[in-house]
């Protein structure tokens, strides 16, 4: 920071006196405005506190001028730099940070003080980007730091709609929504994108891949709007740079700072979160927390406490092999198999054979983009046992694979295990398989809501809204009173981006993305999906519920339990 800058007073009155003095020095001497202007022009920071404005409607007369924080005199250099050097920078912020007014300054002066610059604010609406009188665009913005500047500092320069032009250096800033594919086969100097979270899923994703190329310097500024879209997808990304603006480096909202355990709060934060009409606002207007920004369905304190009680690596993972007609051959331990199991097989490899077993099935394409799973509870204690995943295999392997799982998880059911799964989408695909192999301890669909449960001759579950979100509260209702015991971390895991949609769906949050960018493959609620169906599936049986075997003490048996608890504590320890 240079001394100039240094010199400038930060206490709004005394800041007042100090541009009212360098505008008269400036008035009476042509030679002394030239001597600012370039002091402008080679110090940001000097323009921003001696001739910037912002504008506040809750003020008495709404315009402030700008004075800087400490966080926002790094923010601003930060962006410089960037847009100088190439990079792309995200911004994730609390409410009422400024961020927006600081990467409009910083364009204003590259196009006010630099030659031959393009650049280009983008947002979710033209609207938003380019209205005239509406505070909230960002166009006005701009306008409103030259409608307070000395006509002397400014350039000659044109202002049609969506676009400012430099008429002195020949740089421009131009503005444009995500209505079509932003920026496509464009060259820019920079591309800010505001509020980004805040973008339709498909949008964010398209306008992420359409300005890769036409820019060294995209900047991404937002706050939360849950664990959905490309905003999210950017922020868990550790090769961009990330500012996270939260409320506590602000001076004023920071302002007798205290914390409730480990979460920071002041008297600004406790009013606000007063007027705040549900915890989603708070998560999202002033915690950045994703997660919780969305409306989530299940409580994460009771994920919490249901992992750190049940949750543990699984005993063995591997594959198994089966014949022609799908029965069961043998399990084969391998480090990178699909399939986890939370149950030893006996000395020949089967299964406890006194009790019923279920299975939940969630199927997907099998073309990388989702998990297909299968998961597998015992009735007689309420755990889950088993679970397959994989984001490769097809509807119809997947078929083949379950009614394998089926057979060799029967129980004391000489057919195998009650099976379950979602029906539509390749969800036909698999029935039809597990129909072809003449497998039939099956679910089929019945009228939920009527009073007979009446049962169709078509298989698998079918969703509707209503039943839909019936089987994931029942399926939270078991995890919060022990009903079911789920020793899955990563389906744990899952539930917490289970939300519900604007539309009213129970669905994952990331499943409402239509792209499928990044090649995750965890970017639906399989888990959760197959979870709740198999509880659906083991509430057939009229008992479910955790049993203690009596095992006498010194048997092989015994000792083998012993041995068992500490493998499994060793590998929790590790985990």
């Amino acid at each position: 920071m240079t001394s100039l800058y240094a010199s400038i007073p930060k206490d709004l009155t005394a800041n007042l006196e100090y541009r009212r003095s360098l505008l008269s020095v400036a008035g009476r001497s042509k030679d002394a405005a030239k001597d600012l202007w370039i002091a402008s022009s080679r110090d940001l920071l000097f323009y921003v506190n001696a001739f910037c404005w912002t504008y506040d409607p809750r003020q008495k007369n709404g315009s402030i001028p700008f004075i800087t924080y400490e966080f926002q005199d790094e923010l601003m250099m930060d962006l410089v730099d960037r847009i100088e050097n190439g990079g792309d920078l995200i911004i994730s912020k609390s409410r009422d940070m400024g961020a927006s007014w600081c990467i409009l300054t910083v364009y204003e002066w590259l196009w006010h003080f630099r030659s031959d610059l393009s650049f280009l604010l983008v947002s979710r609406n033209e609207d938003y980007v380019d209205k005239p009188g509406n505070p909230k665009s960002l166009f006005w913005k701009i306008d409103f730091l030259h409608k307070n500047q000395p006509q002397w500092l400014l350039p000659n320069f044109t202002r049609t709609k969506l676009r400012l032009s430099n008429d002195d250096n020949g740089s421009n800033i131009d503005g444009e929504s995500t209505t079509g594919d932003v920026a496509r086969g464009d060259r820019r100097t920079s591309i800010a994108l505001d509020e980004f979270a805040a973008f339709d899923n498909d949008a964010s994703y398209r306008a992420l891949s359409s300005t890769r190329d036409a820019t060294r310097c995209r900047i991404f500024n937002s706050t939360p709007a849950g664990t959905s879209g490309a905003f999210y997808d950017l922020t868990n990304n550790e090769e961009i740079k990330h500012w996270r603006l939260h409320w506590t480096v602000h001076p004023e909202k920071a302002r007798g700072l205290y914390y409730e355990g480990k979460r920071p709060r002041s008297p600004w934060y406790d009013a606000e979160c007063k007027r705040c009409a549900h915890p989603q606002e708070i998560a999202q207007e002033l915690d950045i927390d994703f997660a919780a920004s969305d409306y989530q369905f299940f409580d994460p304190l009771e994920l919490n406490k249901h992992a750190n009680e049940y949750a543990m690596p699984p005993f063995k993972v591997g594959e198994i092999e089966f014949d022609d007609k799908c029965h069961f051959k043998s399990f084969e331990e391998q480090s990178n198999g699909r399939l986890s199991l939370w149950v030893y097989p006996d000395a020949v490899g089967n299964m406890p054979s006194d009790r019923q077993y279920a299975i939940g099935v969630d199927i997907a394409t099998g073309t990388g983009s989702s998990n297909s799973v299968i998961s597998v509870g015992d009735c007689k204690t309420g755990e889950k046992v088993a679970e397959f995943c994989s984001p490769t295999t097809r509807p119809d392997q997947l078929g083949r694979y379950a009614v394998a799982l089926a057979k060799w998880f029967k129980g004391s059911n000489p057919i195998g295990a009650y099976m379950i799964w979602e029906a539509p989408g390749p969800g036909r695909n698999f029935g039809d398989v597990v129909l072809e192999l003449g497998y039939r301890n099956i679910y089929y669909r019945t009228n939920e809501t009527s009073r007979s449960k009446k049962q169709s001759d078509i298989p698998g579950w079918w969703p509707t809204k209503d039943e839909k979100r019936a089987i994931y509260g029942e399926y939270r209702r078991a995890l919060t009173n022990g009903l079911l015991i789920n020793r899955s971390r990563p389906a744990l895991d899952e539930c917490r981006e289970i939300i519900y949609s604007s539309t009213g769906w129970i669905t994952h949050a990331r499943s409402m993305s239509k792209m499928d960018p990044s090649g995750a493959r965890e970017n639906h609620g399989d888990r959760p999906t197959a979870d709740a169906l198999l509880y659906k599936g083991m509430s057939k049986f009229p008992v479910v519920q955790k049993v203690t075997e009596v095992i006498p003490e010194d048997s092989f048996l015994h000792r083998r339990q012993l041995a068992d608890q500490r493998k499994a504590k060793s590998k929790r320890d590790q985990w």
